[in-house]
């Protein structure tokens, strides 16, 4: 027998707890498996459509585990002092944090020289969604795989666009309307190459990052239904195909 630990996020957290569980699988378990057998034990938890990881890497049904092995459970995703997984370079500067978003600073900071255009992504609290009037928003993170995640976009956004350099910092914990919850600043020689890889980054971010939102409203809260995750990184069980057919 090995044993793994699962952790669940956004929405799941009401369905499987917040902390941690720690299961007991046959030698051979994979990722099918293990949600075959979380499937058994709560029937009604919504775990068509979420994707897995492993140790902070995204997982396949397929893959097998090992004793020890981290196991997170991933609905779609929504989209102090700086964070442990902080880091910075000339080329990247990618942060989570729980403190005020310093727009201007990290603008100003993010300039060179040689750059013909910075542009600047402000993603910030509204004060209603679909009507209902917000109070404030939870933002919470796999912080370990949403600092990895992070750092593979900015380095993908800068290979695939041809950019200079790319701030990507994302606030957690509680948020008031008209704060900044997301900021990405792209530095380039031409705007057009900057324009495309915000556009591109914020898309892919709100898709692939495991941050999730939990909104208050004055009539209630509720986890923010997430953009699907890309088809190459949902995890379906044998029981979901046969749900389908």
């Amino acid at each position: 027998m090995i044993q793994v630990r699962v952790l669940s996020f956004g929405v799941l957290k009401d369905r499987f707890g917040s902390a941690a569980a720690t299961l007991e699988l046959p030698e051979g378990a994979t990722v099918g498996s293990l949600l075959e057998q979380l499937s058994e034990r709560q029937p009604a938890a919504p775990l068509r459509g979420i994707a897995v990881s492993v140790n902070a890497e995204y997982a396949l049904v397929n893959q097998e585990l090992k004793n020890g092995d981290e196991v997170g459970l991933l609905p779609p995703v929504s989209g102090g002092a700086e964070d442990p997984n902080f880091t910075a370079s000339d080329d990247t500067h990618i942060a989570l944090t729980r403190e005020t978003i310093a727009g201007d600073a990290l603008v100003a900071a993010a300039k060179r020289g040689g750059d013909g255009a910075v542009v600047v992504f402000d993603g910030i609290v509204r004060n209603n969604t679909r009507s209902r009037q917000t109070l404030y928003l939870d933002y919470e993170a796999y912080e370990e795989m949403a600092a990895k995640q992070m750092r593979v976009l900015a380095a993908e956004a800068r290979t695939r666009f041809g950019v200079r350099h790319v701030t990507l910092v994302h606030r957690l914990g509680r948020l008031m309307v008209g704060e900044t919850s997301v900021l990405i600043v792209v530095a380039s020689a031409h705007r057009a190459q900057a324009y495309d890889a915000s556009r591109w980054l914020i898309d892919t971010l709100k898709k692939t990052v495991p941050i999730w939102k939990r909104e208050t409203f004055v009539d209630g809260a509720v986890w923010a239904d997430g953009e699907p995750f890309p088809a190459a990184l949902v995890v379906e069980t044998a029981s979901d195909t046969e749900a389908v057919r």
